[in-house]
């Protein structure tokens, strides 16, 4: 019960102490089949419907003011990050061992460490490619070469996302206290850190589905 506790714990501080965490997050388009719709334009459809799918998270961010709602689409900076994101979630997930493993200077003790997840899915600094990406996110149904049968997958693939970046969040948050709760140990650490693994892979294929829709241009 104490364990449990403690566990729970580390997640709700995982969630609301970490100064990094994204603002606003995109949810799934909800398309409505009406007269109206059918006769505006197919961009102004989902723009507006883009817009009504936007809610605002609990957790805390760096900037406590308001942010301003984007009326312009990314620019070629900000595409760049989600590549540059995308292939550092990539490189990541290939040495995954090597990358979560510090050890002292001087053929000291090793250990396991999931600071490597949180820094590529860029939850650990403003300079981190993926920092707030979601505010990237927000800008795509504003650009004009997208692909329009391509949006719906690409606000599945935002929601996917956010899942996927604050579940390897909470997980990789706990296994770095998970060696020194009640009855914790060093299996307790790589428990948590297979599942941020887990969280890792799913963010990388819901990454992978955002780039290929901001990216591609219509036939």
């Amino acid at each position: 019960m104490v364990k449990s506790t403690i566990i729970l714990s580390a997640a709700a501080m995982a969630s609301c102490a970490y100064a990094f965490a994204p603002q606003q997050v995109l949810s799934r388009n909800n398309l409505v089949s009406s007269t109206t719709a059918m006769q505006a334009s197919r961009r102004d459809f989902f723009i507006r419907a883009g817009s009504t799918a936007l809610v605002t998270l609990t957790t805390a961010t760096i900037n406590s003011s308001p942010a301003v709602a984007a009326t312009t689409p990314p620019t070629a900076e900000e595409i760049e990050r989600i590549k540059v994101g995308y292939k550092n979630i990539q490189y990541l997930l290939d040495n995954w061992e090597q990358e979560t493993t510090v050890c002292r200077e001087n053929g000291g003790e090793c250990k396991r460490d999931a600071d490597a997840a949180r820094r590529a899915m860029g939850l650990r600094s403003t300079t981190d490619p993926l920092f707030q990406i979601e505010k990237v996110f927000n800008k795509v149904k504003y650009m004009e070469d997208i692909d329009l049968d391509k949006l719906e997958q690409f606000f599945e693939a935002t929601e996917d996302w956010n899942t996927a970046m604050n579940m390897s969040n909470s997980m990789a948050f706990i296994s770095q206290f998970a060696e020194y709760n009640p009855g914790g140990g060093k299996d307790e650490v790589l428990k948590y850190l297979n599942e941020a693994e887990i969280q890792v892979k799913l963010a990388e294929k819901a990454l992978s589905v955002i780039l290929d829709c901001v990216t591609s241009s219509p036939q």
